[in-house]
């Protein structure tokens, strides 16, 4: 049997190289970082990085000619696996509110909004190790620790899309996801052993 291609979208928007370099060490065989719709349309499985600005990140991401339609067709008409990290969760929300109000993938509803801790002594943005607790029995979400970089945080519309919480002086989306879409607030990619066998699971996942 042939194996899986993952394909790691490439929009000049995420840490490719150490996002390749877990996946690779989590047991994935094909791997092709892309900035060809054709490419993600045909993958077995999508994952979608992302660090910094949510405006700028939707910008490189739409700016790629059929690249949104080719995410859509491969994940929401063919069914595959899809990841999405840190900002690459964000991008799925309706909306994210960082400098201005800009649209998003609308994948999951909700909107991205700057984090205010009840503590003020807890600084923004919220960055190293931090628990993830999962809300419910999703297969590729286990109790742990992983490590998170991010100053703006998910507000999900429907709760039964919440599939994992953390705290930072407020409860803070760790991980969201639908059928077969998933994405995490924390980066798998630096999170260790936690984060290894998570992308594990994701390789494996059968939605």
């Amino acid at each position: 049997m042939a194996s899986e291609i993952v394909a790691l979208v490439d929009y000049g928007a995420g840490n490719l190289r150490s996002v390749e370099n877990a996946l690779r060490a989590a047991g994935a065989g094909a791997i092709a970082v892309t900035a060809d719709p054709a490419v993600v349309c045909a993958a077995d499985r999508v994952v979608l990085p992302g660090v910094g600005a949510f405006a700028s990140c939707m910008g490189a991401l739409s700016a790629i000619d059929g690249m949104i339609a080719a995410m859509d067709e491969a994940v929401h008409q063919r069914g595959v696996p899809f990841l999405g990290i840190c900002v690459g969760m964000q991008l799925l929300a309706d909306a994210g509110h960082e400098y201005g109000r800009h649209p998003g993938l609308g994948w999951i509803g909700g909107d991205v909004r700057l984090m205010r801790p009840a503590d003020p002594k807890l600084k923004i943005p919220h960055m190293g190790w931090n628990d993830v607790r999962a809300t419910g029995s999703h297969p590729l979400l286990l109790p742990g620790e992983a490590y998170y970089l991010h100053s703006y945080a998910f507000d999900v519309a429907d709760p039964a899309d919440v599939l994992a919480t953390t705290e930072h002086g407020m409860p803070v989306t760790a991980a969201v996801g639908r059928g077969n879409v998933i994405g995490v607030q924390f980066h798998p990619e630096k999170s260790q052993a936690y984060g290894l066998a998570f992308l594990a699971r994701f390789l494996a996942w059968r939605p």
